[in-house]
């Protein structure tokens, strides 16, 4: 996106320098980097930047409104409501395209959102391994609020772990040792000295939870929850495990309802130029003539799973309940990243983080996602290089 500093990384890239920069990458914990890296970072003008934090803004304006409880209740499935709700999630994130618009020019789309966390862990030491592998010139940054590493670690400590003694604070998660986002919760487990505990490990005691360390029977006293309810769903063979739903004693960061509440539920009640239209299907009175526009994606699902890019009449026509579904406006994905060969497509995963006492959450750092597929996603990028994930630096983000 600035083509003097993308010229300058193309041209002095090599495989030996690229070979020796994943070599660190994985060695931060041996076999367990599960997913492909990019060979190249994103940088980020100014300008861009800020029309990403200030769509963020007016959407962090609707989840903050005391309305917004209201109108996402039914945003949440029942048979998976968790009780004693926190007031608002810790972690939200915001997924941007960068797209090209309808002169020509470059701006960002919000893709999806979350209220829940993404692999904060690792980018903490990745994005410094990327900023020493790419020589990142100093105005350059992957933080954002003025924030830097040991600040950003340090929020997040006080976020998940608090004034708690860690032993007591645990990662959950359904059998985190073979997930493909492994080597963030053994990064987790290093910057904050909390243990990641399988969800079929958990021990009930009345309204108690603890987990064995070694023999030993420890108190839960807060869960960093990474635990996704779809996917759990989903899981066979799990045998007799706790049920989530019930009434425990233990704080929830993030708290699972958030997961829902601020989702592609939420994206059809945000106006914002750099989000495009969105509506649930069955509040549509007219469907829209040109459907080869929207999108068509289910409410309940994950990882780009059931969403129909081509939509058709019929696709519309076949879904049983439309109260689930959301048709959005089509973006066209710029294919704005210079690499080797044919260019590559961009997505910017913003981080933001919501302390207890904070009135709105604040932006601190990212991820980014490089695809020459159809998706953003490892599933359509298949033995093609200069994909998967990666970070973007921001030009001038330090205020």
């Amino acid at each position: 996106m600035i083509k003097e500093l993308r010229q300058q990384f193309n041209a002095g890239f090599t495989k030996e320098k690229y070979d020796a920069y994943m070599e660190k990458v994985e060695g931060l914990h041996a076999g367990s980097l599960d997913f492909r890296n990019a060979e190249t970072p994103i940088y980020i003008p100014k300008e861009f930047t800020d029309k990403m934090l200030s769509a963020c803004d007016d959407i962090v304006d609707v989840i903050v409104d005391p309305k917004f409880m209201e109108i996402t209740e039914r945003g949440i499935p029942a048979n998976v409501r968790v009780p004693n709700e926190s007031d608002h999630t810790e972690f939200l994130v915001f997924d941007f395209g960068i797209c090209e618009n309808e002169s020509g020019g470059l701006e960002p789309q919000l893709i999806e959102m979350q209220g829940f966390p993404t692999l904060y862990g690792f980018q903490a030491f990745h994005s410094e391994l990327t900023a020493e592998y790419a020589n990142l010139p100093s105005n350059f940054s992957p933080y954002l609020s003025g924030y830097n590493k040991e600040t950003y670690i340090q929020l997040l400590k006080d976020i998940i772990v608090g004034d708690l003694d860690p032993e007591n604070v645990i990662l959950l998660e359904i059998f985190p040792e073979k997930q493909k986002t492994r080597i963030d919760f053994y990064c987790t487990e290093q910057l904050l000295g909390i243990k990641m505990v399988c969800l079929t490990k958990l021990i009930a005691e009345g309204d108690k939870l603890y987990y064995d360390n070694n023999g030993v029977k420890i108190l839960i006293k807060r869960i960093y929850n990474r635990v996704i309810f779809d996917d759990l769903q989903k899981q066979e063979g799990l045998g007799d495990i706790i049920d989530l739903t019930k009434n425990y004693d233990v704080e929830w960061t993030p708290h699972p309802n958030w997961f829902y509440r601020i989702s592609k539920f939420t994206l059809p009640f945000i106006e914002n130029p750099y989000v495009p239209q969105t509506y649930f299907l069955n509040e549509l009175k007219q469907m829209p003539a040109d459907l080869e526009n929207y999108v068509l994606k289910p409410l309940f699902s994950f990882a780009g799973m059931g969403v129909v890019i081509d939509v058709s009449r019929e696709d519309i026509d076949a879904v049983k309940d439309p109260e689930n579904w959301i048709l959005q406006k089509k973006v066209k994905y710029a294919d704005v990243i210079e690499t080797l060969d044919v260019p590559a497509k961009a997505e910017i995963r913003l981080f933001y983080f919501w302390k207890k006492g904070w009135s709105r959450p604040v932006a601190v750092h990212n991820l980014a996602r490089l695809s020459k597929g159809k998706m953003i996603g490892t599933r359509y990028n298949m033995n093609k290089e200069w994909v998967g994930g990666g970070v973007a630096f921001f030009e001038n983000s330090a205020p």
